[in-house]
């Protein structure tokens, strides 16, 4: 009896496709990354989640008062980082490392206001003596401004044959608006005293905050992602911030050559205006442009001359917009400008022109969190450029 054969082998099965993963050359079809960009299927999460986003909307818009100071003095906090990390590392005390760039952006702001307010006042003066002038320019609109006139004059002649209702009624919101304006500078400097006080904790406190929220995390991962968002954050808005305020100090020193050389007066006013009106994009140049026709109109008799100052701030900002900030931040940032304009406007709406500048940076920290955290990936794909 022979040696018994061996069983014949079968064939090798085909690997299964779904153990392991689409082929290299696959369509694009095929392999749709949707474990990039997962969406929560459960309308529990979408519930929440909307929930959660409307209450923070109407905690910040009720809370304003108390919010913005907080938030003003976390992105001034990224602004002056670099600052006192470069300050500790020439052995100067944190205390001090951070009370200085404070002091330093406070004094500044001090000395532009004092050497601003001169002329500002009197550009203010000569708007009312002006009026002969602007209407020479705008013929096209003389039938509404003398409407305008027309009631003027007759308010002028209620006021002059005042009854004893109308002069109590005067008389009391004359004392309405002097209590608005006592209020409003009031609630100004009580914001501004709330930001130095708490940017000057969070820049005395360094990463401790960073540190306790670490430390109650349960899992290594989780623990490494809020370290990797938290330095994202500050590294890409903090460039951000200091690449735009630099850019802005260059359309300043520009935009004051510029006036100076056309013959409108007061560079330092100019360039300081549009230095701060550069950090709102896109609303804070069409805003600057009309300021410039209205100074350039109350100057020139000439209507070319009149227009020549809004003509070289907006070749100013063309070159800068267009060119040299979008070269410098591309590799950074790529946010969606028609969210941009959305942000600027819901912003500007919750708070005012504070709102307005921190509207940027505020997307951006959001566009941060939500490409690093698993289940926002989707929105964070959405408010890329």
């Amino acid at each position: 009896m022979g040696p018994i054969a061996p069983p014949p082998q079968r064939p090798p099965s085909p690997p299964d496709r779904k153990a392991s993963g689409p082929e290299p050359n696959a369509e694009p079809s095929q392999t749709a990354d949707e474990t990039e960009m997962p969406l929560p299927s459960n309308p529990q999460t979408f519930f929440l989640g909307g929930l959660f986003t409307v209450s923070v909307v109407v905690i910040a818009y009720v809370a304003s008062a108390i919010i913005l100071p907080v938030v003003l003095a976390f992105v001034l906090k990224l602004l002056l980082q670099p600052v006192v990390r470069l300050l500790e590392r020439m052995h100067v005390p944190r205390a001090l490392g951070a009370l200085l760039p404070i002091l330093l952006v406070v004094a500044v702001l001090v000395g532009l206001v004092a050497a601003l307010s001169g002329p500002a006042a009197t550009w203010a003066e000569r708007l009312p003596e002006g009026i002969p002038r602007l209407e020479a320019h705008l013929v096209v609109l003389e039938g509404p401004i003398q409407a305008l006139q027309k009631v003027i004059q007759q308010a002028e002649a209620i006021a002059d044959n005042p009854g004893d209702k109308g002069s109590t009624v005067s008389i009391r919101n004359g004392l309405g608006l002097t209590g608005v304006l006592f209020s409003g500078t009031r609630a100004v400097l009580d914001g501004l005293f709330t930001t130095v006080l708490v940017l000057y904790f969070l820049m005395v406190s360094g990463d401790t905050f960073l540190r306790r929220f670490v430390e109650i995390l349960p899992r290594l991962t989780e623990k490494r992602q809020a370290v990797d968002i938290s330095q994202q954050i500050e590294g890409d808005v903090s460039a951000y911030l200091v690449t735009i305020t630099g850019m802005n100090a260059a359309v300043g020193i520009a935009t004051a050559a510029a006036m100076y050389l056309c013959g409108l007066g007061d560079p330092l006013l100019w360039g300081a205006t549009a230095f701060l009106l550069n950090y709102i994009p896109i609303l804070g140049p069409l805003f600057g442009m009309s300021i410039f026709v209205l100074a350039g109109m109350l100057t020139f008799d000439s209507l070319l001359w009149a227009l020549l100052p809004a003509t070289l701030y907006f070749g100013i900002h063309l070159v800068e917009g267009e060119t040299l900030t979008p070269m410098l931040l591309a590799r950074r940032f790529t946010l969606n400008p028609v969210l941009v304009i959305l942000s600027l406007v819901f912003w500007f709406w919750m708070w005012g022109v504070p709102g307005a500048i921190l509207a940027v940076p505020v997307l951006a920290i959001v566009k941060i969190i939500c490409d690093r955290l698993r289940p926002l990936k989707a929105l964070g794909h959405l408010l890329e450029g």
